[in-house]
């Protein structure tokens, strides 16, 4: 009997020795299949960081806002773009109140020169979205607009900010508004070189160009001045004539009224925003 429980306590023995061995061995393959992953998705990452001529990797990264390559990109505030079209879901009240305070660096600006022959002197950049705002790229069609593209002085990027979130707390149900492009960091010429047709203006970060809200809702440029609202399309026109506006380019198409209002031609999707220069700013 002794001998029979001793063998016993032996084989209980080596039963636990190789269990513990066979978890020593299986861990680090664990561990090790999951840094491997690991280092696909942060190779992945910096492929798609290293991509784009003019960009730089830390601000591709803001672009992307955690996107992937794979299926659908996502681009933050619940929103996914799924080969071009974006699909819209529910924002987590988290979001909602980081997106609702976008973080911008800012500093003192100066515009030189004229709308059409300056430069911008640290620039702001905007942000890339808002809580009641998106930026738009007018050249690839999507959104969000290119980092080198969203620079204008601080006054500008104060009056869009405070423009935009009066008009989605008044609209709480309205698209958010698109923001397009404003000047380069620096400024200067923003012409074709950029993308078709360019800007004549655009140059020393005192314009803008703000799309106008769609009648089916989408958060889309509209195609054309038949899928424009027209009831908050004016009133995006008043408020930014009431906020101090040196003037204001609409589409010809359109029948947009109001101080500063101006019809021009290839502005039926769009609206330009242009301040003056303030004393001392070399004019505009």
């Amino acid at each position: 009997m002794r001998r029979l429980l001793a063998v016993t306590a032996l084989v209980a023995v080596a039963v636990a020795l190789a269990a513990i061995a066979r978890g020593v061995h299986d861990e680090p393959r664990l561990g090790g299949a999951e840094t491997r992953g690991g280092g696909a998705e942060t190779r992945g990452g910096g492929a798609e960081a290293r991509g784009g001529g003019a960009e730089t990797r830390g601000s591709r990264a803001e672009e992307r806002s955690g996107g992937t390559r794979a299926g659908a990109e996502t681009l933050g505030d619940g929103e996914t773009r799924q080969g071009g079209a974006k699909t819209h879901g529910a924002w987590p009240r988290r979001a909602r109140r980081r997106a609702a305070t976008p973080r911008v660096l800012w500093r003192s600006s100066r515009a030189v020169g004229t709308h059409s022959h300056g430069r911008l002197v640290r620039g702001v950049k905007l942000p890339v979205r808002g809580a009641h705002f998106l930026t738009w790229d007018p050249v690839r069609k999507v959104t969000p607009n290119r980092w080198w593209r969203r620079y204008g002085t601080d006054e500008l990027v104060r009056l869009l900010l405070r423009v935009t979130r009066a008009y989605g707390r008044t609209h709480p149900r309205a698209p958010r508004v698109l923001i397009g492009d404003l000047s380069r960091p620096h400024g200067g010429d923003f012409g074709r070189r950029f993308g078709p047709l360019g800007h004549v203006s655009h140059q020393n970060g005192l314009d803008a160009d703000v799309y106008f809200p769609r009648k089916d809702g989408e958060e889309r440029a509209p195609r054309s001045p038949a899928q424009v609202d027209l009831r908050l399309a004016q009133d995006l026109v008043d408020r930014f004539a009431a906020a101090g506006a040196l003037t204001i380019l609409v589409g010809p198409s359109l029948p947009l009224r109001g101080r500063g209002v101006q019809p021009w031609p290839h502005h039926d999707d769009h609206l330009h925003v242009r301040l003056s220069a303030q004393p001392g700013q070399g004019g505009a």
